[in-house]
């Protein structure tokens, strides 16, 4: 990309060209990391990382400055740690299916291309299995491989792993997208082979389409042979409650007993999911899924020839079952040889478990994906017919379903509320549809409004429950709220759905003003008696629990115009955790040898390696959905390592607990997240723990896994405990956790 950037550029210059990149992002970048962007100055090259700041949710571009060695980080965690790298790299199921149909591909001295080449593992054993061949026999491009990697980071690594197998003069490595190479300058001449995994779980979102397109019009000789050969998009229809709360808040919120409706049968979808496929692990919920239909083939991609930007296809699926259809399960089989003897499949287990693709190790670089249908589904019976019409794009697959019934309903639903529609992620849509935690909140609102006639009630932060709720609670209480995100959206979205609350349009006051620019000249001088939030919102996709304190800093910035004895909600978090066997995720996220022969331990402090760690390394923290980490069992006792104190301005914390092993197992890690306590009394949490599935954990895998057992039950080389010791700094949102173990 150093063609877009002048000979110099500071950080600020920087910043001013990010609507430029962003727009650029859209075409084929083969990288599995979105958020860096590499740029020129000088003879030096440097890594901008974008950084996510917990405590204000802004971001910003940190420079990290490289030697000839590595980077020079300025900030903790590795560079890597967050992405799916590691993750596919340990899939020894993948690297062996690639190994074995590159083997079987590579018959002759050739020239070979590997985009998307990170750490260079499809290219070095593209190299091996030309290493037979008399190299007279390598004339005009004629057995070489060219690896093309855009991303700096995974270049460098890929530099170092080259090096250390004795690869690095059998392997032209070219730090560009593929898209940007040129005939006769990066490349002699077109190659006779392609090498590449650019796969993401919807198949197409890594920009396979595009990437393919280029190779063949200028990359590739015609008739390439290529690894791998095709792939095959699969799909089943399902029913299940799981999935259908995740996108139709209008139905769930219907037995709400609370009053408030986000929904209006006018504007049913006004709140909705975005309308793609979601990646998820969907073996978790097996038994909350109903098989509708049989597998049926969506699309089929052929590496081979130059695919097409826009694909249809039309099928009529008969039903296996009676129910209501909620979403379609979507997965891709891969052929990677021309025989079609080798293959790798995404299926979820129930499926593979019936065919030779079978998956029986988990994995999370790539998941199942689901489509929701579209309001509360399409009831269907046993033999009845469904239509779908499937298309897909540069990047995406979509889905439009009817049955004769209900084309008339789901017209209307795609057509309701476009204007005004709020795009939320699936999780917080269920967690709104969700009559426990509106039950919750009620009950925090009723108890801070007791005693309370005249009062300024502010909502800090995105909320679209909260107004409406205090609202409902008292007529005479003066709200206003913030929406930092939402701004104007959030206000046309509070005067659209006044009416069906009994409320007037200007009931609610919205500033369009950030918290530390906020003063007692805009509430008339009045001063704010109720502080409310949702900071248990799901944030960034990447972000840890307690990276939603931002309620926190924002009621610290208001302390000038909050009340002696204002309230908050939540008055405060508590950092919880528990010790959990996790061999799934710990086996995915271990530190790297050799594979498929290839020794690549040089990228294990990158790539933010935690298990088989030396004991004095510590591991990061990684946001995951525990629920869906594949096998995973509590070994402990629930304990408070931490509390925060939001009745407060912002100030360090320090923590120290003891964890009591109650269960007999191996312990590969500990999971922690915060219960958010909503009343002074502590009689209202509302929990964000491994058991609910709307909410991340942070997870912090060990270096080697500890056998445990109960206080009662000791015996030698099992642990019976551990102490967990927290420290919170105000200054940069950072959270440190230190572990001993008895």
């Amino acid at each position: 990309m150093a063609s877009l950037f002048p000979k110099t550029l500071t950080a600020t210059g920087f910043l001013q060209l990010l609507p430029r990149l962003s727009r650029i992002h859209h075409s084929p970048v083969h990288s599995k990391v979105t958020t860096s962007r590499t740029m020129s100055s000088g003879s030096s090259q440097r890594i901008f990382q974008l950084k996510i700041d917990p405590l204000t949710g802004n971001s910003e571009w940190v420079v990290i400055e490289e030697d000839e060695e590595g980077f020079t980080q300025n900030f903790q965690q590795p560079l890597l740690a967050t992405t799916c790298y590691l993750d596919m790299l340990n899939d020894s199921r993948r690297n062996r299916a690639f190994r074995e149909a590159i083997e079987k591909t590579i018959t002759k001295p050739c020239h070979v291309l590997d985009i998307g080449a990170g750490t260079g593992l499809l290219s070095m054993m593209a190299a091996r299995a030309m290493g037979s061949f008399d190299s007279t026999e390598c004339d005009g491009g004629k057995g070489m491989v060219t690896a093309c990697e855009s991303y700096l980071p995974m270049v460098k690594l890929m530099k170092k792993v080259l090096r250390l197998n004795g690869m690095e003069k059998k392997i032209k490595v070219i730090n560009k997208r593929s898209d940007e190479l040129e005939l006769g300058v990066d490349i002699p001449s077109r190659a006779d082979i392609l090498v590449s995994e650019i796969l993401d779980s919807e198949l197409l979102g890594e920009g396979l389409i595009p990437t393919l397109q280029h190779a063949h019009d200028v990359l590739l000789v015609e008739n390439p042979l290529t690894v791998p050969y095709r792939a095959t998009t699969y799909g089943q229809l399902v029913e299940s409650p799981f999935l259908w709360q995740l996108h139709d808040l209008h139905s769930n919120e219907a037995s709400a007993c609370d009053g408030i409706h986000l929904t209006t049968p006018e504007l049913d979808s006004i709140i909705n999911v975005k309308g793609q496929q979601y990646a998820m692990h969907c073996d978790p919920i097996q038994e909350e899924i109903k098989l509708l239909s049989e597998p049926f083939k969506i699309f089929e991609f052929d590496f081979w020839k130059r695919p097409e930007s826009h694909g249809e296809t039309h099928l009529c699926i008969e039903a296996i079952n009676d129910g209501k259809v909620h979403a379609i399960i979507s997965w891709w089989v891969l052929q990677l040889d021309r025989e079609g003897t080798i293959f790798y499949s995404t299926a979820p287990r129930w499926i593979s478990s019936l065919t030779t693709t079978s998956s029986v190790d988990w994995c999370d670089h790539w998941k199942q994906c689901v489509w929701f249908v579209p309001g509360s589904g399409i009831s269907i019976s046993k033999g009845g017919e469904i239509h779908l019409h499937a298309i897909h794009t540069d990047t995406s697959i979509s889905y439009k379903l009817e049955s004769q019934k209900q084309k008339t309903e789901v017209l209307q639903q795609e057509l309701s509320a476009r204007d005004l529609q709020l795009v939320l992620s699936p999780e917080r849509i269920a967690m709104y549809g969700d009559k426990e935690w509106r039950l919750l909140n009620l009950k925090a609102v009723e108890s801070a409004l007791q005693g309370r006639v005249k009062t300024l009630c502010m909502v800090a932060d995105d909320s679209l429950f909260l107004p409406l709720l205090v609202a409902h609670l008292s007529e005479t209480l003066r709200i206003i709220s913030l929406f930092p995100g939402l701004r104007e959206k959030g206000l046309q979205y509070l005067q659209a759905v006044s009416p069906s609350n009994g409320l007037s349009r200007d009931r609610v006051e919205v500033l369009d003003k950030r918290a530390k620019h906020l003063t007692l000249c805009d509430t008339h001088q009045d001063k704010v008696d109720l502080l409310i939030g949702e900071p248990f919102y799901c944030g960034h996709h990447g972000m840890l629990p307690w990276q939603n304190l931002r309620f926190w800093k924002d009621r610290t910035m208001l302390d000038s115009v909050l009340s002696e004895d204002a309230l908050t909600i939540p008055s405060k978090g508590l950092l919880k955790a528990c010790a959990m066997s996790l061999p799934d995720l710990w086996k995915s996220r271990c530190c790297l040898s050799k594979i498929q022969g290839f020794d690549h331990s040089v990228v294990n402090t990158m790539l933010g390696a935690c298990g088989n760690l030396p004991e004095s390394d510590d591991s990061p923290f990684l946001p995951f959905f525990v629920w869906q980490s594949g096998e995973f069992a509590e070994l402990s006792e629930r304990i408070t390592v931490m509390e925060f104190d939001f009745s407060k301005p912002m100030s360090p914390c320090q923590g120290k607990s003891q964890v009591k092993f109650d269960k007999t197992g191996i312990c590969h890690g500990f999971v922690v997240w915060i219960d958010w306590v909503m009343d002074p009394q502590s009689c209202i949490v509302i929990s964000t723990g491994p058991d609910k599935r709307y909410w991340k954990q942070g997870v912090k895998l060990l270096a080697t896994p500890r056998a445990v057992v109960p206080e009662g039950q000791r015996n030698a080389g099992s642990c019976y405990s551990a102490v967990l010791e927290a420290s919170f700094n105000p200054s940069n949102g950072e959270l440190k956790i230190q572990l001993d173990f008895s």
